[in-house]
């Protein structure tokens, strides 16, 4: 989890390096294609089987809301502090329990219902929305919220299609969408920016599979927590890279955040079914397909 963490922080300044000369969307689509290019070939080896979907509508709709919530995310992470895009995702668990019990039909017993207000406090003391809130703050936050909803979908969604089926078709629908912005603001990329870009990719893929692999090979409420360490390394590299120091804002509404999220989750584990809490909640499924199809 430690590793997935680290990955999943390298991946946002990888991205975040190149942020100065090329656009957000460009960035993007990067990821998408080169996801797209890491499900493709286990997709062909699994069949056409493998990606019939029982869900068009649903699919496209994830398709569309996932690709929306990776462009501005991008952009966040370019345009913040890296620790402050990082403390923001955290709030995705919170969006989650909401849309749960609003359309899934989940109940939500009033302990998680005053932890979440607690959590989005937390949002607010990050935010402090105001006439002088900056917007970039508010666009991490519907990209966070975006995240919570394409997850949502892929809940509904894993009752009839197959995790392979929801990874491919999120792979062709982000690369088609995220194409379109990036033709529209392309700029070659140099040989050391391309060398960014395809690292979004790699770190991205690889920081999937070690998350799955913490799940696999340990109970949840004990590896979870670790998830958390983002906020560190994004504090580390902010400040070596970047020359982001956090402000005591950032930091106290994090702590509210990751302290109610973590009071869920402990929850959770105590009534015996818990998730994992993160943004990444779709990876695990779709990569244990993978893993599944691709052992002896």
């Amino acid at each position: 989890m430690l590793a997935s963490a680290l990955l999943f922080t390298a991946m946002a300044v990888a991205a975040k390096l190149v942020g100065p000369r090329l656009d957000a969307f460009q960035i993007a689509f990067f990821r998408a294609i080169s996801g797209f290019a890491t499900v493709a070939p286990f997709a062909y080896a699994a069949g056409w089987g493998a990606v019939r979907t029982n869900r068009p509508a649903l699919q496209i709709a994830r398709g569309l809301t996932g690709t929306a919530a990776m462009l501005l995310m991008f952009y966040s992470v370019v345009h913040l502090p890296l620790a402050q895009v990082t403390a923001i995702g955290f709030a995705n668990p919170l969006f989650l329990i909401v849309l749960a019990a609003l359309f899934l039909g989940e109940t939500v017993r009033i302990r998680r219902w005053s932890a979440t207000l607690i959590g989005f406090a937390g949002v607010l003391i990050m935010v402090r929305p105001s006439a002088s809130t900056d917007p970039t703050l508010l666009i991490a936050l519907l990209g966070t919220f975006l995240v919570a909803v394409s997850v949502a979908l892929i809940k509904t969604m894993a009752k009839n299609d197959r995790p392979m089926t929801m990874l491919f078709y999120f792979g062709v629908f982000s690369t088609v969408i995220s194409a379109v912005p990036a033709a529209l603001v392309w700029q070659t990329p140099t040989g050391q920016e391309l060398v960014f870009l395809l690292l979004t990719g790699i770190f991205g893929a690889s920081a999937q599979a070690c998350y799955i692999r913490a799940f696999r090979d340990a109970e949840a409420s004990l590896v979870a927590p670790f998830e958390y360490s983002k906020l560190l390394f994004a504090v580390l590299f902010g400040v070596l890279l970047f020359d982001e120091i956090p402000d005591h804002w950032t930091f106290a509404g994090a702590a509210v955040i990751v302290g109610a999220t973590l009071y869920i989750a402990r929850r959770e584990a105590a009534l015996g079914h818990m998730v994992p809490p993160s943004a990444a909640l779709e990876a695990p499924a779709a990569l244990a397909e993978i893993d599944r199809i691709h052992k002896p």
